[in-house]
């Protein structure tokens, strides 16, 4: 049978003590300790490195190092932080908050009153930015096409299209867009395809080259070409390589309506 010498046993009952005392006190932190380890884990987080006895003293708001000091030097011996006296800047944080759930009740609800408060703004944001515009119609990208309607009447309240403002350009910010379905495919090279929305502004005139919405008061058709005035007649031009281009000899009976500002694409769902 192994004998060990009395003095050890008893060192060794002393040493599990002095264990055991440390782990009791590392579970009862008192609040001022508490909140200079809040202060550590915050600074660190936010600058990088950690802070120095003084900026401790004025975020933990109080008055003396000497005071700081004590209270880390007890923070070392439970095991929370390690120090370095050669540097002043020395301190370690070894066990972070988000592992003890030392965050008082008071800052978790400030954290989350504030991130509360952060997303209603982002989300008045969001709202304050969205532009409704009222869909008003469809328009044809293809053959001329008879319409019920040579001004596009046809409303319902609650067909509206959200378009954010920043994606429109920076002049049509007004309230005055209407929004058109387009049924066709003679613009599919000018990325307008079928059952794409289209935002219009309202218009009367246009430039060659500009993309329109035109009513043929002769004809009481509509179409979504490329309009161009040459040599006295107008050319409504598609953008689909299969079709042919529109000539009017008689530009009077031509009326732009609204000239395309925006498309909003409509992006197929792929079968399973």
């Amino acid at each position: 049978m192994l004998c060990m010498p009395h003095g050890t046993v008893r060192l060794n009952r002393i040493e599990k003590g002095r264990d055991n005392m440390a782990r009791k006190r590392s579970k009862s932190l008192s609040d001022r300790q508490k909140k200079i380890l809040e202060v550590l884990e915050r600074f660190q987080t936010q600058y990088g490195y950690p802070p120095s006895i003084r900026e401790i003293c004025d975020k933990a708001e109080i008055s003396s190092t000497s005071v700081v000091n004590y209270y880390l030097d007890q923070l070392e011996e439970m095991g929370y932080i390690e120090r370095d006296g050669r540097v002043s800047r020395g301190i370690r944080l070894i066990k972070p908050l988000s592992d003890l759930e030392l965050v008082s009740p008071m800052a978790a609800v400030a954290g989350t009153a504030a991130a509360i408060k952060q997303t209603a703004h982002t989300i008045q944001q969001t709202v304050d930015d969205l532009l409704r515009i009222p869909l008003v119609g469809r328009i044809f990208a293809s053959i001329p096409v008879p319409v019920p309607s040579t001004d596009f009447s046809y409303y319902d309240a609650e067909s509206m299209v959200d378009v954010a403002r920043s994606l429109l350009p920076s002049r049509e910010k007004g309230g005055d867009l209407f929004a058109l379905e387009v049924q066709g495919d003679s613009m599919i090279d000018a990325m307008v395809n079928d059952g794409d929305i289209v935002i219009m502004k309202p218009a009367h005139e246009a430039r060659n080259g500009e993309l329109v919405a035109i009513w043929l008061r002769d004809r009481d058709e509509t179409t979504l070409k490329y309009f161009y005035l040459e040599n006295g007649r107008v050319r409504l031009q598609p953008a689909n390589p299969t079709m042919q281009p529109i000539f009017i000899d008689d530009p009077s009976t031509v009326e732009i309506q609204g000239k395309v500002v925006m498309v909003i694409r409509q992006v197929a769902s792929v079968a399973a």
